[in-house]
C-alpha cells in the first residue's frame, strides 16, 4: 500500500528571503541565525517551492561559519592569523545571506561560496 502525498507545492519567495535574512539575527540578538532558518525549513519544505534548496543553504552556510570561527580562534595564537579568519568569516556571514535573499526573491537558486555541504 502506497501513501501519495497530493498537496500542491505553492510559491512563496517572500518566504524563502525572510529565510536567508533571519541568518542576520546573529548579528541583531547574538543569536537564532541557525535556529530560524532551521526551524522554517524544517517546518515548510515540503509544501514551498524552493524551500527544501534554500534552506539547505541557510543551514549549511551557518554550520560552515560556525566551523571557520572555531578553527580561526585557536590560530589567533599563530601570529595573529585567526583574526583574518574571524574577519572574513564576519564578512561572509553578512554578504552571502542578502545576496541569496535577492536570490530568492527573485527566483534564482542560491549562492554556495565558501559553504561546506553538511546537508545534501
Amino acid at each position: 500500500m502506497e501513501v501519495v502525498n497530493n498537496t500542491a507545492m505553492r510559491t512563496d519567495r517572500p518566504l524563502l528571503a525572510v529565510t536567508q535574512i533571519s541568518q542576520l539575527l546573529n548579528y541583531v540578538t547574538g543569536f537564532g541565525g541557525l535556529i530560524v532558518p532551521l526551524i522554517l525549513w524544517l517546518s515548510t519544505r515540503y509544501s514551498v517551492e524552493g524551500m527544501d534548496v534554500h534552506g539547505k543553504s541557510a543551514v549549511n552556510l551557518q554550520l560552515s561559519l560556525l566551523l571557520y570561527i572555531f578553527i580561526s580562534i585557536p590560530c589567533i595564537l599563530l601570529l595573529g592569523l585567526g583574526i583574518l579568519g574571524l574577519i572574513g568569516a564576519g564578512i561572509l556571514g553578512m554578504v552571502l545571506p542578502i545576496v541569496n535573499a535577492v536570490r530568492a526573491s527573485n527566483g534564482e537558486a542560491p549562492s554556495y561560496f565558501m559553504t561546506i555541504r553538511f546537508i545534501s
